[in-house]
Protein backbone atom coordinates (compact mmCIF):
# COMPACT_ATOMS: atom_id res chain seq x y z
CA UNK A 1 0.00 0.00 0.00
CA UNK A 2 1.31 3.45 -0.93
CA UNK A 3 1.74 6.14 1.73
CA UNK A 4 1.14 9.88 2.07
CA UNK A 5 3.48 12.07 4.14
CA UNK A 6 2.57 15.37 5.78
CA UNK A 7 5.58 17.38 6.88
CA UNK A 8 6.20 20.73 8.53
CA UNK A 9 5.39 22.58 11.69
CA UNK A 10 7.33 24.43 14.31
CA UNK A 11 4.39 26.70 15.14
CA UNK A 12 0.68 26.12 15.65
CA UNK A 13 -0.26 27.74 12.33
CA UNK A 14 1.60 25.14 10.29
CA UNK A 15 0.53 22.27 12.52
CA UNK A 16 -3.15 23.25 12.35
CA UNK A 17 -3.01 22.74 8.58
CA UNK A 18 -1.34 19.35 9.02
CA UNK A 19 -4.15 18.34 11.36
CA UNK A 20 -6.90 19.39 8.93
CA UNK A 21 -5.33 17.40 6.07
CA UNK A 22 -4.80 14.39 8.32
CA UNK A 23 -8.46 14.44 9.34
CA UNK A 24 -9.59 14.60 5.69
CA UNK A 25 -7.36 11.61 4.85
CA UNK A 26 -8.71 9.75 7.88
CA UNK A 27 -12.26 10.30 6.61
CA UNK A 28 -11.18 8.43 3.49
CA UNK A 29 -9.71 5.55 5.47
CA UNK A 30 -6.08 6.66 5.12
CA UNK A 31 -3.61 7.20 7.97
CA UNK A 32 -0.75 9.39 6.73
CA UNK A 33 2.81 9.64 8.06
CA UNK A 34 3.86 12.78 9.93
CA UNK A 35 7.45 14.02 9.73
CA UNK A 36 8.41 16.96 11.91
CA UNK A 37 11.06 18.15 14.31
CA UNK A 38 11.92 17.59 17.96
CA UNK A 39 11.97 21.38 18.29
CA UNK A 40 9.00 23.72 18.16
CA UNK A 41 5.52 22.39 18.95
CA UNK A 42 5.47 19.36 16.63
CA UNK A 43 5.61 16.74 19.37
CA UNK A 44 3.24 18.76 21.58
CA UNK A 45 0.61 18.62 18.83
CA UNK A 46 1.11 15.14 17.44
CA UNK A 47 3.15 13.12 19.93
CA UNK A 48 0.02 11.39 21.26
CA UNK A 49 -2.34 12.28 18.40
CA UNK A 50 -4.15 9.40 16.71
CA UNK A 51 -4.85 8.91 13.01
CA UNK A 52 -1.21 8.63 11.91
CA UNK A 53 0.37 5.40 10.66
CA UNK A 54 3.85 6.64 11.68
CA UNK A 55 5.34 9.76 13.28
CA UNK A 56 8.95 10.88 12.94
CA UNK A 57 10.43 13.77 14.93
CA UNK A 58 13.86 14.68 13.58
CA UNK A 59 16.73 16.53 15.25
CA UNK A 60 16.71 19.42 12.79
CA UNK A 61 16.33 23.18 13.17
CA UNK A 62 15.86 26.30 11.06
CA UNK A 63 18.51 27.88 8.85
CA UNK A 64 17.21 31.38 8.07
CA UNK A 65 18.04 32.96 11.44
CA UNK A 66 21.51 31.38 11.73
CA UNK A 67 24.96 32.44 10.57
CA UNK A 68 28.41 30.94 10.05
CA UNK A 69 29.05 27.52 11.56
CA UNK A 70 25.56 27.32 13.05
CA UNK A 71 24.02 27.69 9.59
CA UNK A 72 26.40 25.11 8.10
CA UNK A 73 25.59 22.70 10.92
CA UNK A 74 21.84 23.08 10.32
CA UNK A 75 22.25 22.60 6.57
CA UNK A 76 24.35 19.47 7.11
CA UNK A 77 21.74 18.05 9.49
CA UNK A 78 18.95 18.66 6.95
CA UNK A 79 20.99 17.01 4.17
CA UNK A 80 21.78 13.98 6.33
CA UNK A 81 18.13 13.50 7.32
CA UNK A 82 16.99 13.99 3.71
CA UNK A 83 19.18 11.11 2.55
CA UNK A 84 17.83 8.89 5.34
CA UNK A 85 14.28 9.82 4.39
CA UNK A 86 14.92 8.97 0.75
CA UNK A 87 15.43 5.35 1.84
CA UNK A 88 12.43 5.59 4.17
CA UNK A 89 10.22 6.79 1.31
CA UNK A 90 11.21 3.86 -0.88
CA UNK A 91 10.67 1.34 1.93
CA UNK A 92 7.24 2.79 2.76
CA UNK A 93 6.20 3.42 -0.85
CA UNK A 94 5.58 7.12 -0.24
CA UNK A 95 3.99 8.56 -3.37
CA UNK A 96 3.24 12.10 -2.16
CA UNK A 97 4.66 14.52 0.40
CA UNK A 98 2.67 17.58 1.43
CA UNK A 99 4.74 20.36 3.00
CA UNK A 100 2.74 22.70 5.23
CA UNK A 101 5.77 24.94 5.76
CA UNK A 102 8.11 25.77 8.61
CA UNK A 103 11.68 24.55 9.14
CA UNK A 104 10.36 21.10 10.14
CA UNK A 105 9.39 20.55 6.50
CA UNK A 106 12.87 20.84 5.02
CA UNK A 107 14.25 17.25 5.29
CA UNK A 108 11.15 15.46 3.98
CA UNK A 109 10.60 18.07 1.25
CA UNK A 110 14.14 17.75 -0.08
CA UNK A 111 13.86 13.96 0.19
CA UNK A 112 10.75 14.09 -2.01
CA UNK A 113 12.64 16.15 -4.60
CA UNK A 114 15.44 13.54 -4.87
CA UNK A 115 13.12 10.51 -4.82
CA UNK A 116 11.83 9.82 -8.37
CA UNK A 117 8.79 7.86 -7.18
CA UNK A 118 7.63 10.61 -4.79
CA UNK A 119 5.91 13.89 -5.68
CA UNK A 120 6.18 17.05 -3.60
CA UNK A 121 3.14 19.26 -2.92
CA UNK A 122 3.28 22.58 -1.08
CA UNK A 123 0.60 24.36 0.93
CA UNK A 124 1.62 28.03 1.18
CA UNK A 125 -0.54 29.54 3.88
CA UNK A 126 0.69 33.13 3.83
CA UNK A 127 0.22 36.07 1.48
CA UNK A 128 4.04 36.26 1.21
CA UNK A 129 5.69 32.94 0.36
CA UNK A 130 8.19 31.58 2.89
CA UNK A 131 11.86 31.15 2.02
CA UNK A 132 11.78 27.32 2.02
CA UNK A 133 8.75 27.24 -0.26
CA UNK A 134 10.38 29.72 -2.67
CA UNK A 135 13.32 27.33 -3.02
CA UNK A 136 11.11 24.26 -3.45
CA UNK A 137 8.37 25.66 -5.71
CA UNK A 138 10.16 24.84 -9.03
CA UNK A 139 10.34 21.18 -7.95
CA UNK A 140 6.77 20.84 -6.69
CA UNK A 141 4.01 19.02 -8.56
CA UNK A 142 1.58 21.66 -7.29
CA UNK A 143 1.55 24.65 -4.93
CA UNK A 144 -1.69 25.34 -3.06
CA UNK A 145 -2.20 28.96 -1.95
CA UNK A 146 -4.80 30.82 0.11
CA UNK A 147 -7.52 29.94 -2.43
CA UNK A 148 -7.16 26.37 -1.21
CA UNK A 149 -6.67 27.03 2.47
CA UNK A 150 -7.70 24.01 4.59
CA UNK A 151 -9.93 24.98 7.51
CA UNK A 152 -11.37 22.52 10.01
CA UNK A 153 -15.07 22.00 9.42
CA UNK A 154 -15.89 22.73 13.06
CA UNK A 155 -15.07 26.44 12.56
CA UNK A 156 -17.82 26.59 9.91
CA UNK A 157 -20.19 24.49 11.99
CA UNK A 158 -19.82 26.81 15.00
CA UNK A 159 -20.03 30.03 12.98
CA UNK A 160 -22.61 32.60 14.04
CA UNK A 161 -23.51 36.17 13.20
CA UNK A 162 -22.29 38.64 15.84
CA UNK A 163 -24.63 41.50 16.55
CA UNK A 164 -23.56 43.02 19.87
CA UNK A 165 -20.18 43.48 21.55
CA UNK A 166 -20.52 41.42 24.73
CA UNK A 167 -17.23 39.47 24.74
CA UNK A 168 -13.75 40.18 23.33
CA UNK A 169 -11.12 37.49 22.85
CA UNK A 170 -7.41 38.34 22.81
CA UNK A 171 -5.37 35.89 20.72
CA UNK A 172 -1.60 36.21 20.82
CA UNK A 173 -0.90 32.93 19.05
CA UNK A 174 0.60 29.78 20.52
CA UNK A 175 3.61 31.67 21.89
CA UNK A 176 1.65 34.63 23.20
CA UNK A 177 2.15 38.25 22.09
CA UNK A 178 3.54 40.81 24.49
CA UNK A 179 2.03 43.77 22.60
CA UNK A 180 -1.47 42.24 22.62
CA UNK A 181 -1.12 41.27 26.28
CA UNK A 182 -0.10 44.83 27.17
CA UNK A 183 -2.98 46.24 25.15
CA UNK A 184 -5.38 43.93 27.00
CA UNK A 185 -4.03 45.28 30.30
CA UNK A 186 -4.50 48.86 29.14
CA UNK A 187 -8.18 48.49 28.22
CA UNK A 188 -9.28 45.69 30.58
CA UNK A 189 -10.77 47.98 33.21
CA UNK A 190 -12.66 49.97 30.58
CA UNK A 191 -14.05 46.78 29.07
CA UNK A 192 -15.06 45.51 32.51
CA UNK A 193 -16.79 48.81 33.32
CA UNK A 194 -18.76 48.51 30.07
CA UNK A 195 -19.80 44.96 30.95
CA UNK A 196 -17.73 43.44 28.16
CA UNK A 197 -16.30 40.03 29.11
CA UNK A 198 -12.68 39.10 28.39
CA UNK A 199 -11.30 35.82 27.03
CA UNK A 200 -7.52 35.92 26.82
CA UNK A 201 -4.98 33.52 25.31
CA UNK A 202 -1.74 34.99 26.63
CA UNK A 203 1.04 32.42 26.12
CA UNK A 204 2.92 30.75 28.98
CA UNK A 205 5.48 33.51 29.62
CA UNK A 206 2.91 36.17 30.57
CA UNK A 207 0.37 33.86 32.19
CA UNK A 208 1.29 34.38 35.84
CA UNK A 209 1.65 38.16 35.57
CA UNK A 210 -1.68 38.49 33.79
CA UNK A 211 -3.40 36.18 36.25
CA UNK A 212 -2.22 38.44 39.09
CA UNK A 213 -3.28 41.55 37.16
CA UNK A 214 -6.84 40.34 36.55
CA UNK A 215 -7.17 39.11 40.14
CA UNK A 216 -5.95 42.39 41.65
CA UNK A 217 -8.20 44.38 39.29
CA UNK A 218 -11.20 42.27 40.28
CA UNK A 219 -11.83 41.34 36.65
CA UNK A 220 -13.31 37.90 35.97
CA UNK A 221 -11.32 37.27 32.78
CA UNK A 222 -11.11 33.81 31.23
CA UNK A 223 -7.33 33.46 30.95
CA UNK A 224 -5.37 30.57 29.44
CA UNK A 225 -1.86 30.14 28.08
CA UNK A 226 -2.52 27.85 25.12
CA UNK A 227 -5.23 25.68 23.59
CA UNK A 228 -5.39 23.50 20.49
CA UNK A 229 -9.18 23.82 20.52
CA UNK A 230 -9.75 27.56 20.17
CA UNK A 231 -13.06 27.12 18.38
CA UNK A 232 -15.06 26.95 21.62
CA UNK A 233 -13.48 30.17 22.88
CA UNK A 234 -14.03 31.87 19.51
CA UNK A 235 -17.67 30.78 19.43
CA UNK A 236 -18.42 32.67 22.64
CA UNK A 237 -16.64 35.86 21.50
CA UNK A 238 -18.08 38.74 19.50
CA UNK A 239 -14.77 40.32 18.50
CA UNK A 240 -11.13 39.22 18.40
CA UNK A 241 -7.87 41.11 18.85
CA UNK A 242 -5.36 38.79 17.28
CA UNK A 243 -2.06 38.15 15.57
CA UNK A 244 -2.46 37.53 11.84
CA UNK A 245 -1.00 34.09 11.28
CA UNK A 246 -2.80 32.53 8.33
CA UNK A 247 -4.45 29.65 10.22
CA UNK A 248 -5.90 31.91 12.91
CA UNK A 249 -7.02 34.50 10.35
CA UNK A 250 -8.90 31.95 8.25
CA UNK A 251 -10.39 30.22 11.30
CA UNK A 252 -11.75 33.56 12.51
CA UNK A 253 -13.09 34.24 9.02
CA UNK A 254 -14.83 30.87 8.76
CA UNK A 255 -16.33 31.40 12.20
CA UNK A 256 -17.69 34.83 11.25
CA UNK A 257 -15.76 36.52 14.06
CA UNK A 258 -14.73 40.13 13.26
CA UNK A 259 -11.21 41.03 14.32
CA UNK A 260 -8.55 43.66 14.84
CA UNK A 261 -5.32 42.16 13.55
CA UNK A 262 -1.98 43.16 15.08
CA UNK A 263 0.72 41.53 12.90
CA UNK A 264 3.88 40.11 14.42
CA UNK A 265 6.41 42.72 13.25
CA UNK A 266 9.30 40.28 12.79
CA UNK A 267 7.48 37.71 10.65
CA UNK A 268 9.42 36.81 7.50
CA UNK A 269 8.55 39.18 4.67
CA UNK A 270 6.09 40.93 7.01
CA UNK A 271 3.67 38.23 5.89
CA UNK A 272 1.26 38.64 8.82
CA UNK A 273 0.65 42.25 7.79
CA UNK A 274 -0.19 41.20 4.23
CA UNK A 275 -2.35 38.31 5.47
CA UNK A 276 -4.49 40.80 7.41
CA UNK A 277 -4.39 43.44 4.68
CA UNK A 278 -6.32 41.04 2.42
CA UNK A 279 -9.35 41.34 4.75
CA UNK A 280 -8.75 44.95 5.76
CA UNK A 281 -8.78 46.07 2.12
CA UNK A 282 -12.25 44.53 1.80
CA UNK A 283 -13.46 46.42 4.87
CA UNK A 284 -13.76 43.14 6.78
CA UNK A 285 -11.12 43.69 9.46
CA UNK A 286 -9.24 46.35 11.39
CA UNK A 287 -5.45 46.36 11.01
CA UNK A 288 -3.00 48.08 13.35
CA UNK A 289 0.74 47.94 13.86
CA UNK A 290 1.84 47.34 17.47
CA UNK A 291 2.79 51.00 17.87
CA UNK A 292 -0.72 52.09 16.88
CA UNK A 293 -2.44 50.36 19.81
CA UNK A 294 -3.93 52.97 22.14
CA UNK A 295 -7.17 53.84 23.90
CA UNK A 296 -8.69 55.27 20.71
CA UNK A 297 -8.63 51.81 19.11
CA UNK A 298 -11.43 50.67 21.41
CA UNK A 299 -13.64 53.46 20.07
CA UNK A 300 -12.94 52.21 16.52
CA UNK A 301 -13.95 48.70 17.55
CA UNK A 302 -17.19 49.95 19.10
CA UNK A 303 -18.11 51.84 15.91
CA UNK A 304 -17.91 48.93 13.48
CA UNK A 305 -21.02 47.15 12.22
CA UNK A 306 -20.53 43.71 13.76
CA UNK A 307 -23.53 42.14 12.06
CA UNK A 308 -22.57 43.29 8.57
CA UNK A 309 -18.92 42.26 8.83
CA UNK A 310 -19.70 38.96 10.55
CA UNK A 311 -22.18 38.02 7.82
CA UNK A 312 -19.77 38.91 5.01
CA UNK A 313 -16.85 37.04 6.60
CA UNK A 314 -18.76 33.77 6.45
CA UNK A 315 -18.95 34.10 2.66
CA UNK A 316 -15.19 34.64 2.23
CA UNK A 317 -13.75 31.40 3.60
CA UNK A 318 -14.18 28.26 1.46
CA UNK A 319 -15.08 24.90 2.96
CA UNK A 320 -13.47 22.58 0.41
CA UNK A 321 -9.77 23.46 0.81
CA UNK A 322 -8.77 20.21 2.52
CA UNK A 323 -10.84 18.12 0.09
CA UNK A 324 -9.17 19.67 -2.95
CA UNK A 325 -5.68 19.17 -1.51
CA UNK A 326 -6.32 15.53 -0.60
CA UNK A 327 -7.85 14.87 -4.03
CA UNK A 328 -4.57 16.04 -5.57
CA UNK A 329 -2.43 13.97 -3.19
CA UNK A 330 -4.37 10.79 -3.94
CA UNK A 331 -4.11 11.32 -7.68
CA UNK A 332 -0.28 11.60 -7.52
Amino acid sequence: MVSIVITGGGTGGHLAIAKVIKEELNRRGIEPIFIGSTKGQDRQWFGTDSGWSKKLFLETSGVVDKRGLSKLSSLFSILKESLKLQRFFKENRVKAVLSVGGYSAAPASFAAVITPSTKLYIQEQNAVMGSLNRVLTPFAAKVFNTDTFPIREIFFEKARVREELKTIIFLGGSQGARAINNFARSIAKTLDAKGIKIIHQCGKNDYQNLKEFYTEAGIDAELFSFSRELVDFMFRADFAISRAGASTLWELTANGLPALFVPYPYAAGDHQYYNAKYLADKGLALLKREGELNSLVLKEIERINLKEISTKLMHVAKRDGAKRIVDALLSA
